[in-house]
């Protein structure tokens, strides 16, 4: 693979082995590449053929530049063609908005520079007017086989796309038009504290009746500027005084219920003070058993407080339940929760789609045999188990010492689940 540091726009990555037994995209945004492709293409047979064809490792080398990627792939009947897939770049003013936003946000460069691109960084972009990963009909194909649709093999480059962009997503942002060394070098330009000095006010303002600040509310003083973010959670104040608790208080435990308030307020503020607040819904209150849970995530990050044995208790879990929970939560949380500990009767329609992925997700001669029971599929004569949450996603389960444990995140696609549970990844 070429240095992504280099002064080319273009980077050259070798051709990828062949993908059998396993899902193509792992992350969620390798999953939305593929989306846009299977969304937009009119004839899903073309798609399935793709598929086929880079699962064979049909695809050579990818080259990705600005607006564009181009691979040689060899078609079923071995003969080579030269496929292309378009994706528009982002306009000048568009590039100023996503660095200016990105500056904002350092987590967002810290996260793209260990290779993942979070959710909320492409909501920060779309919200600055930015799209960043492709929609509907976005991928525009090109292929000297002459089809003007995708065929088979623009669509075997997607796919094989989506492992790049797993592995990197600066491989989209160089589509979009900007290289990795070209974007590092101008977020350090716009990284340059500027000073800023705030207004003094000789006095300080008054407080008013609540009357009188309704009826002039045009002359009132603005409201002060938001509070800013500290940079970690607060420290809850020292319990070790010269006096005893009184009988009804465990000071560790007390002391273990100020911290994660103090962790759990940190990140509510910081939630509030994202530019997006607003346009995400309020989260449901956790039930006392969920809690339970989070709490004992945090225990257990903090084995000075030994309360995780409570926690079990009060929650009505044993030890090995409870720790079941928590790595649950680790991989997803109340959705992850729920999973773990609810089986439901999966309704006719949402049953139709999770049928038509599973069938889809691998070739025929490839698809391991399932046994299904309400919303959970096991592997026949095997330790491995796809759990289908409400929302559509798939969990992947091992059997371990006798019961089903979480073994990773959801996914979209079973086989990436599957390949989790069974441990391929």
């Amino acid at each position: 693979m070429s240095d992504p540091y280099e002064d080319s726009p273009e980077r050259t990555f070798d051709a990828l082995p062949p993908a059998r037994g396993r899902g193509f995209a792992q992350t969620w945004w390798g999953q939305a590449w593929l989306k846009a492709l299977e969304d937009a293409a009119l004839d899903s047979e073309q798609v399935k053929t793709g598929r086929r064809l880079a699962r064979a490792g049909a695809v050579g080398a990818v080259s990705v530049r600005p607006g564009r990627i181009t691979a040689v792939v060899q078609g079923r009947d071995r003969t080579p063609h030269r496929a292309d897939v378009l994706l528009q770049q982002l306009s000048e003013d568009q590039w100023d908005r996503f660095l200016d936003m990105a500056v904002e946000r350092a987590g967002h460069i810290a996260a793209l520079l260990d290779r993942e691109m979070p959710p909320h960084l492409v909501e920060d972009a779309e919200t600055a007017g930015v799209e960043l990963l492709p929609g509907l009909g976005d991928l525009e194909p090109e292929c000297d086989c002459g089809a003007w649709d995708h065929c088979g093999h623009t669509a075997a480059l997607c796919y094989q796309m989506a492992r790049l962009l797993d592995q990197d997503p600066f491989v989209l942002l160089l589509m979009r038009g900007r290289a990795e060394r070209e974007l590092l070098d101008e977020l350090q330009v716009r990284s340059v504290p500027r000073a800023e000095v705030a207004p003094v006010r000789d006095e300080p303002y008054e407080g008013v009746d609540a009357a009188e600040a309704y009826a002039a509310a045009d002359i009132l003083p603005p409201l002060p500027a938001a509070p800013v973010l500290p940079g970690e959670p607060g420290q809850p104040p020292s319990l070790d005084t010269e006096a005893g608790p009184a009988a009804d208080v465990d000071p560790t435990a007390l002391a273990f219920l100020a911290t994660q308030t103090a962790r759990e307020a940190h990140r509510l503020l910081a939630e509030a003070l994202r530019s997006d607040h607003e346009a995400h819904p309020v989260e449901a209150e956790l039930t006392a058993a969920q809690d339970a849970v989070r709490l004992a995530l945090g225990a257990a990050e903090s084995p000075e407080f030994p309360v995780t044995a409570r926690l079990g208790e009060g929650s009505g879990r044993d030890r090995e339940g409870l720790e079941l929970g928590i790595r649950a939560w680790e991989y997803g949380g109340v959705a992850a929760l729920d999973v773990l500990e609810a089986e439901w009767t999966v309704e006719a329609e949402t049953l139709a789609r999770a049928r038509a992925a599973l069938e889809s997700a691998w070739e025929e001669d490839e698809r391991p045999r399932l046994r299904a029971s309400r919303n959970r599929w096991t592997v026949v004569d095997g330790q491995a188990q796809l759990r289908l949450g409400r929302d559509g996603r798939w969990w992947p389960y091992r059997k371990e010492r006798g019961r089903w444990a979480p073994v990773g995140p959801a996914a979209q696609d079973p086989a990436t689940a599957l390949a989790l549970a069974e441990g391929r990844e």
